[in-house]
């Protein structure tokens, strides 16, 4: 026989074989279908997953942040004179806020630009925020020379600024500005409170009458130290102190020999100087150097709020300086204050000489900065994003305007409630005052006024003093 084909094969089994094979090929058919199906399914649940990552993906990536320009001199003379310490203060608090949830469910974006000391870079570097990083507002401005200029520019384009360091009247003044807010004192507080201790107590420490003490007042020509300069001459005129010169100079100058000169002729009893820290070291020196001598030096604030610095020039003759400034946030009366304030001041201080372990001193200067930034943190930007439903520059004024914070509300001591439109001063916190420190053997004590007084001040330099009148 021949071998038989594989069809005769086939045909040649018995039929009970031929269902078997149906069924074989059925079931391989079903398995198969089922294998389609389930290859079908995975890819749909696949392609669902991925519509689902797609869709949630967003929502990671646009985690809401406020983007904040934070504008301060990291470098040049004013860096020294205290605006890298008010840089640190903001940078402590806005780093807190961000490690303990933000604000609202937003998260703090700073951008932080240096200002170089000069105002024109102070006025490109705000534009360069708001036009090219789209800042939702500003923050920060140290000098007052480049605040007056920078607040009017921030204004024009309608973004928000909130000033924590500058005290310059002319900031505010006469200016109506809408959305550019202060809550430090002003620049006059400062010469009309250091003038008011002198005569309180002139005639038990100098043995005169005020009538009868003489002044200098001296001062760098910006605009900080003219607005302060021109407080001290309104605060000796109200209390009857004789001035006998008023000076001013620049900043920048490289020699001061012609001033002291003058004041070497003036015989003041009582020199009262604003500057930054160059030109207070360069007069200081030059002071030793011709022999000047009186018997009280007042400062009001920058250079003389940077106690490092004042040691670092003058070793031990800076025993008995005075200085003007807000209070120290951990000199404060803590009975008087909020008690949600007394650990968030702890954590500050800390922060403080983590960053600058050498501090002698802890600045004021830190705490300022700390303190305003705080309260535009923790008050006027969640007020805004609550009650006026954003922020941006209207919610934000609106929110300003609405703060109504008592004395003993904030780090500061003072309280919080901003003039509106329609006031000359429109923006300053009518509730800031500042305080008069001296510092004796390397710690600063608040002298003035008697309600935050720790010590009463000693207006006379101590006989070893190279500048202690003889």
């Amino acid at each position: 026989m021949g071998v038989a084909s594989p069809y005769h094969a086939r045909r040649a089994l018995p039929r009970v074989a031929r269902p078997r094979i149906v069924a074989a090929k059925a079931a391989t058919q079903g398995e198969m279908g089922m294998r389609m199906l389930m290859r079908r399914g995975l890819a749909s649940l696949v392609l669902a997953c991925g519509l689902i990552a797609a869709l949630a993906a967003p929502a990671v990536a646009q985690e809401k942040k406020i983007k904040i320009g934070v504008v301060y001199d990291l470098t040049g003379p004013f860096a020294g004179g205290g605006s890298d310490l008010h840089y640190l203060g903001a940078k402590i608090m806005i780093d807190y806020i961000n490690r303990t949830g933000g604000v609202e469910g937003y998260k703090i974006e700073p951008i932080y630009v240096d200002a170089q000391s000069k105002p024109d870079v102070a006025i490109n570097e705000a534009v360069r925020l708001i036009e090219q990083e789209k800042v939702d507002m500003l923050l920060g401005f140290f000098s007052s020379a480049e605040c007056v200029p920078a607040a009017a520019r921030i204004e024009q384009f309608k973004k928000f600024m909130w000033i924590t360091t500058c005290i310059a009247a002319p900031v505010l003044e006469g200016r109506n500005m809408k959305y550019v807010f202060r809550p430090q004192p002003f620049g006059r507080q400062w010469g009309v409170s250091s003038t008011a201790m002198v005569a309180h107590y002139s005639k038990a420490q100098l043995g005169k009458d005020p009538k009868d003490v003489r002044i200098a007042i001296v001062h760098e020509d910006g605009a900080y130290g003219t607005d302060v300069a021109k407080g001290t001459a309104e605060g000796a005129k109200t209390v009857s102190l004789e001035v006998v010169l008023h000076e001013g100079y620049s900043a920048t100058a490289p020699d001061l020999s012609s001033m002291i000169t003058k004041l070497k002729r003036a015989r003041p009893d009582v020199l009262f100087h604003t500057g930054y820290n160059p030109d207070i070291t360069l007069m200081l020196r030059q002071a030793r150097e011709g022999g000047l001598r009186f018997s009280t030096l007042i400062g009001h604030g920058a250079g003389y709020g940077v106690y490092s610095k004042l040691k670092e020039t003058l070793g031990a003759d800076a025993s008995h300086i005075f200085n003007v400034d807000p209070i120290s946030i951990w000199q404060a009366n803590a009975k008087a204050l909020r008690p949600e304030l007394i650990p968030l001041i702890k954590t500050i201080g800390e922060d403080y000489l983590k960053a600058k372990p050498e501090t002698t001193i802890k600045s004021a200067h830190v705490g300022m900065a700390a303190s305003n930034t705080y309260l535009f943190l923790s008050d006027v930007l969640p007020r805004a994003i609550k009650k006026y439903g954003g922020i941006d520059s209207e919610a934000l004024r609106k929110a300003a305007l609405d703060v109504d914070i008592p004395e003993g509300g904030t780090m500061l001591g003072f309280g919080v409630k901003f003039l509106g439109e329609g006031s000359t001063m429109a923006g300053q916190n009518d509730r800031a005052a500042p305080v008069v420190v001296q510092y004796i053997d390397d710690k600063a004590w608040v002298v003035w006024p008697p309600s935050q007084q720790e010590r009463e001040p000693v207006l006379k330099l101590p006989a070893s003093s190279p500048y202690a009148a003889k």
